[in-house]
């Protein structure tokens, strides 16, 4: 009777870990999917993990040293980025992941380096919320830093 029960017990941590480890490729598969979108320059594609609303910011410091920090407009940087010409190679490289899941609601905590015509421009921190929306996640918002300091060695 004790080993069905610790077998019993066994398959209920098995099947809760199974279902948390989908759910964080689900998370982890909608900010590839933004950034799919963000390649290729394809709004549909962005706006397709994008919820009806959402905050975006960005933080950095200045030459200076203050801290930077502004509200921007999520059709403003869609824009942006699809207007790009075809002259200019960009791409931004997901470094690290780190996401968190609970219910519905998940942060992925994401490292990036952004290359400009093929020379490194800067590196930070993308940190996407989402909301799980009747088994769909969604990004809500988005705030990243943006510097030099503290990159690649060779690079900052």
């Amino acid at each position: 009777m004790k080993l069905t029960g610790l077998f019993s017990l066994l398959f209920l941590v098995c099947t809760f870990c199974n279902a948390q480890r989908s759910e964080t490729e689900a998370v982890k598969q909608v900010v590839e999917r933004f950034f799919e979108g963000f390649h290729k320059q394809d709004s549909v594609i962005m706006k397709s993990v994008l919820a009806n609303e959402v905050v975006l910011q960005t933080t950095g410091r200045n030459k200076e040293g203050k801290t930077l920090f502004r509200n921007e407009k999520i059709s403003k940087l869609i824009s942006s980025i699809t207007s790009i010409p075809d002259s200019v190679a960009f791409e931004e490289k997901l470094t690290s992941w780190s996401i968190q899941v609970d219910r519905t609601m998940a942060n992925a905590w994401v490292g990036y380096e952004f290359w400009l015509n093929g020379n490194f421009s800067h590196c930070g921190i993308n940190s996407f919320q989402m909301v799980n929306f009747d088994g769909d996640w969604k990004i809500i918002y988005l705030i990243d830093t943006r510097g030099r300091a503290g990159c690649i060695e060779d690079k900052g």
